[in-house]
């Protein structure tokens, strides 16, 4: 049985632990019996242990610590029909307790909530103590060694892909030298072709004038 289910019920004796919750009340067990009953939200109020706070000369303090002090004293709980008795137990048990604010019938009520606690073997601790207690181990950091393999891996990972995208640009890079270096070789063919058709006009003209002498020559 844990801690955390077990409430009070206004109007109803005793401690009981919720078994389970409705939308018009819940169904509880009760510490001293052992029955189960239905119990209307219309007609009670449900509290929690672990959410009741206690009146202090500093700050309000959790009903677990006014229950983890009487443990702790192990003192003979009083009889909760004599109120002077209960005022002596507190001061001896928990001297900061507000006895202004905190009345007789509260005192009463922790202490009899106390010994049904300790008869049914519940273990008074909150859940937040619980996870404080039980925090996981903190995880190891790497070593420097595997520090620094992560770190040679990753930088021997960017240049290959690097790598991969600039060696296109690098092949490309001749076809446009090859390009540029062909163009000034067609460039003296044409040249060539110029002056071999030059001489063939240089040909033509002598030939035209030796024609037309020997037809003047006819004439006369």
């Amino acid at each position: 049985m844990e801690y955390e289910k077990i409430i009070s019920v206004t109007g109803l004796p005793g401690l009981y632990e919720l078994v389970s919750s409705k939308s018009d009340g819940a169904i509880v067990r009760s510490l001293d019996d052992k029955s189960t009953r239905f119990v209307s939200s219309r007609v009670h109020n449900f509290s929690h242990l672990e959410s009741i706070e206690v009146y202090t000369s500093r700050d309000n303090v959790n009903l677990v610590e006014i229950f983890n002090a009487m443990e702790a004293k192990n003192e003979k709980l009083p009889d909760d029909k004599d109120n002077g008795a209960l005022k002596k137990y507190f001061e001896t048990v928990y001297p900061e307790l507000d006895f202004e604010r905190v009345y007789a019938s509260d005192m009463k009520k922790m202490v009899k909530w106390f010994s049904v606690l300790k008869a049914n073997n519940i273990e008074i601790k909150i859940k937040e103590q619980e996870e404080e207690e039980e925090q996981p181990e903190p995880v190891e950091a790497p070593k420097p060694k595997e520090k620094k393999a992560k770190e040679e891996k990753k930088t021997a990972e960017k240049p290959v892909k690097e790598s991969k995208e600039k060696e296109p640009a690098k092949k490309a890079a001749p076809a446009t030298k090859a390009a540029k270096k062909e163009e000034p070789k067609a460039a003296p063919k044409k040249k060539a072709a110029a002056k071999a058709e030059k001489p063939e006009k240089k040909k033509e003209t002598p030939a035209k004038k030796k024609a037309a002498t020997k037809k003047s020559a006819k004439k006369k």
